[in-house]
Parts: C-alpha cells; structure tokens; sequence
C-alpha cells in the first residue's frame, strides 16, 4: 500500500464519516443518503487493513435492506487486502475496477480554450438543476432528474466544495458539468463530469476538468483524484497532469436477501 492509497482510502472513509446518515457495522462505514436511492451515493467503506467474518459481512447486507438500498462496497484493495475474499463469499461480484490518478498543483497543465465555452459556479436552483440534467443525459440514465440529484451539487457546495456548470455558444447551451468534494485529509475527489453527447470532442470535458482541479486546489486540497471510467479518459486526465497511483474497486451484491451463517 502506498502512502497515496493510503490517503485515497482515508479521505473516502473521512466524507462518509461527515455524513449524518452513516452507519458502522464491524469494520466498515455505511455512507447513506436518504433523499437519494443512487448506488453512487450509498455505499459501504472498509477500515485499513479490515478481515470481515461472514457475520460482519451479513450484517452489512442487512445494514443496506433495511434502507432499501442495493449493498454495496468501494474501497482501494490494497488497503484493506481481505475484504474481496469476504465479500465475494458473501455473493457480491465485482462492479468496476478502476485505476487511481492523482494530480497535484505542481503537475495541473491547461487544456487548450474552446471558443465559446464559459465555466462557473451554478446559480440558483435553475443552475443545480442543469448540473443534474447534464450529468443524467451523459451517463444516459433513465426516467426523470430525482430531487437527491439536484441536492447532490448544492450539498457540495455548501460544506466547500467545487461545483462547475459549463454552457456553450450565444445564447448559453448546457454543455458539461462536475464537481469536486469538499477537501477532507488534504485530498478532494472529481466527480460527476458529464458532457451532453451532442457536444462531446470539442474539449468540454478536458475543460470542465481542469477548472475543477485547479477550485479544489484553491479551495484548500493539496490533491486531486478521481476514476477515469475507461483508457480514452485515462488519457485525457493524463494529458492534464493526473498520474496513475493505485487501484480501486467496487463490489455490489443483488441477489436476494442476505445469506445465513454456516
């Protein structure tokens, strides 16, 4: 485990610890939002160097039915090495698998400007509604934006985080949005960036990206990290100065209830 893992697996397990819904059980925090039934904000965190017994694991699966939420666990691997086995025992199946990267201020490049791109700060619950809109339409999910979604980015910036909401051409056209958590162990988490698929590869996202990086470095993280959901990410946040530091996972479990114990 590097000490950069290390510091990912802490400022993970800081934020769902400044939750006022989380929930212990054995060696994991259950992060649980209430308003929002996404996986993406519910989930469980393991303590460094966690060894789960099938009880403990049991019981974090009832932990997740009770709050009608589906189990589900992130963490980075090589911090706490025995959980997969766990978990796995337990019926839960990898969900993602993701590399790690990191960039600091000395290492954030500028992409080149696209004319007639403008990045802020949303305004007004019209503004928070665009930034829950835009990332719905780019990781294509169905139905109608929930109200937990449009929270999401108000929460953010409420407890100091980074919020950005990209429009392009005259008048304004909602192009991209993201945000960056609130600073916690020194690091802060890149999030949510979505590009309308039709304005995608006019370098919206490289865009929407380092502005991100460059609030959360002046809102006080030293760092920034995030999960590049494929290599064609991977390169662009490469081409901005994040470095490839380690390993994440997600596991999630939904088939049925949960197991008994031998």
């Amino acid at each position: 485990m590097t000490a950069v893992e290390a510091r990912v697996q802490r400022h993970i397990r800081a934020l769902a610890a400044r939750s006022p819904h989380r929930v212990r059980v054995g060696p994991f925090t259950l992060r649980h939002r209430p308003d929002w039934p996404s996986p993406y904000a519910n989930y469980a965190i393991p303590d460094d160097g966690a060894e789960p017994s099938a009880a403990d694991v049991r019981a974090l699966i009832e932990a997740f039915e009770a709050r009608d939420r589906l189990p589900r666990c992130e963490f980075l691997p090589e911090c706490a090495p025995s959980v997969e086995r766990a978990l796995r025992a337990a019926g839960f199946a990898p969900e993602s698998r993701a590399p790690v990267m990191v960039c600091a201020p000395g290492t954030l490049r500028a992409p080149p400007p696209v004319p007639g791109l403008t990045i802020g700060t949303p305004e007004g619950e019209a503004g928070l509604r665009w930034v829950a809109e835009i990332q719905h339409e780019a990781y294509g999910r169905s139905g109608a934006v929930g109200e937990g979604a449009i929270a999401a980015p108000r929460l953010t910036l409420a407890e100091g985080g980074v919020v950005a909401l990209a429009v392009f051409g005259t008048p304004g056209v909602p192009a991209g949005s993201g945000a960056c958590t609130p600073p916690a162990e020194g690091l802060s988490e890149l999030i949510g960036l979505g590009v309308v698929p039709a304005l995608r590869r006019r370098g919206i996202g490289a865009a929407v990206t380092a502005h991100l990086a460059a609030g959360a470095l002046r809102a006080g993280a030293d760092a920034v990290w995030l999960e590049p959901a494929d290599d064609g990410a991977a390169r662009l946040y490469a081409a901005l100065g994040f470095v490839a530091a380690g390993e994440k996972v997600a596991y999630a479990r939904s088939t049925g209830r949960a197991p008994a114990l031998p």
